[in-house]
């Protein structure tokens, strides 16, 4: 069992930028906080390097041909971490006694299982995963109620909300799905506006996913980079923050602000509105989800405004940016409607990240999945998982039937 001193950490999505960057705030606190449990997709060499400097309990490959390889691994370099292999394994893990705490960042729906299997087991849920919330938002905050789990958002912009209602003495990150933050008016959730910010629709035509995933102030993955540039990262969020905070979407605003300094901003009904600001540095909210009610140290500096300068605003744009506004349009609708934007959106992106599509049929590709497939009730995990399979049939045949027009480059 874990100790009652050393917060045991599972981290799901280890090899990813999340994962490291959980990792490195993990390893600067040895007396606390122990990397338990390890998991990856099918990046074998790096899991084995991770296992080799963390030392987990326990190491879980997603890949089952990738197995053999990581078991002789562990066995070769001397490690008694135990190798599993696949989704009923992880789920058991993050479930049972190997962990307290879970870091969700597998990306895309492959995350949802594991991450309802910790909410269930009433688990510290540090969530980075949009698509458990996009997906099946109403399962997982039963689940969480049911269990006891605690949910700490590591976006940076739930985070910093996260951190601004607690602040003002509200029970944030226990989301209960209704307005109890006494005084709470709206939320504002901020957007670096990704690499294209101030290009018209025109320009995006051209677009290479070499320009795409190049964001100018966070270092993520590929998918989560192409969900930045095309604004659909922060229509999830929007989701997301319904969700966690028990707002209507007409309460949840979006501010463009190219500096990614102020994370977010809260505002109340008495003209009050507090903001979080901090370097753009995905440690500072892991450390808030690792040492919740404490404050531990991340490796992030302190932010220097000075330095920094202006803080500016703008409205997103909604022409050039279609994909905001789909998501608020799927929130909206409710039931399976995100489900079915999340699920063609993913195919999307991995059309336009191997040169299949455009970039702007990203969200050419979302609307027509959205119009073609009404939504229906959200009563069940299988039904959330039916209309996501759906929506991915159904984009993937449009892509076939060549509406997205001529295939672009993948190269820059």
């Amino acid at each position: 069992m874990p100790s009652a001193t050393t917060r045991e950490v599972a981290v799901l999505g280890a090899t990813g930028s999340i994962g490291a960057s959980a990792l490195d705030v993990i390893a600067r606190h040895p007396a606390r906080l122990r990397a338990s449990v390890l998991a990856a997709g099918r990046n074998v060499e790096a899991l084995l390097a991770l296992c080799h400097t963390h030392r987990p309990r326990h190491a879980v490959i997603a890949e089952a041909s990738a197995f053999p390889a990581l078991r002789a691994g562990l066995q070769d370099a001397g490690l008694d971490t135990q190798a599993h292999c696949g989704e009923a394994a992880l789920d058991a893990l993050v479930a049972g006694d190997a962990c307290d705490t879970v870091i969700a960042a597998i990306v895309g729906a492959a995350g949802l299982a594991s991450t309802l299997a910790a909410a269930r087991a009433g688990k510290r849920l540090l969530l980075a995963n949009k698509e458990s919330l996009v997906l099946a938002g109403e399962l997982l905050t039963a689940a969480a109620r049911s269990g006891g789990a605690r949910i700490v958002p590591i976006d940076s912009e739930h985070n910093a909300i996260f951190q601004c209602l607690a602040t003002a003495r509200a029970d944030a990150g226990n989301p209960d799905g209704a307005r109890a933050r006494a005084g709470l008016r709206r939320i504002f959730l901020t957007a670096s506006g990704g690499p294209f910010r101030g290009r018209s629709r025109e320009q995006l035509r051209e677009v290479t996913p070499a320009q795409a995933v190049a964001h100018p102030k966070w270092s993520m993955g590929p998918k989560i980079s192409v969900d930045s540039a095309t604004l659909m990262n922060k229509g999830l969020e929007v989701i997301e923050a319904h969700h966690l905070f028990g707002l209507p979407g007409a309460d949840i605003g979006v501010l463009v602000h190219p500096q990614s300094l102020v994370h977010s901003l809260v505002e109340f009904v008495d003209g009050s509105t507090l903001a979080q600001l901090g370097l753009p540095d995905m440690r500072t909210a892991l450390a808030v989800g690792l040492g919740w009610p404490e404050r531990i140290e991340s490796g992030v500096a302190g932010l220097d405004l000075l330095a920094h300068g202006r803080l500016e605003f703008e409205p997103p744009d909604l022409e050039a940016f279609p994909c905001l506004r789909l998501a608020f349009a799927a929130l909206a609708a409710g039931g399976t409607a995100p489900a079915l934007l999340n699920a063609a959106n993913e195919v999307a992106v991995s059309a336009f990240l191997q040169g299949r599509i455009g970039f702007l049929s990203i969200p050419a590709l979302v609307e027509d999945t959205l119009a073609a497939l009404p939504a229906a009730a959200a009563d069940s995990l299988d039904t959330l998982l039916a209309a996501d399979a759906h929506a991915r049939r159904h984009a993937e045949a449009w892509i076939a039937a060549g509406h997205a027009g001529p295939r672009m480059s993948a190269q820059p």
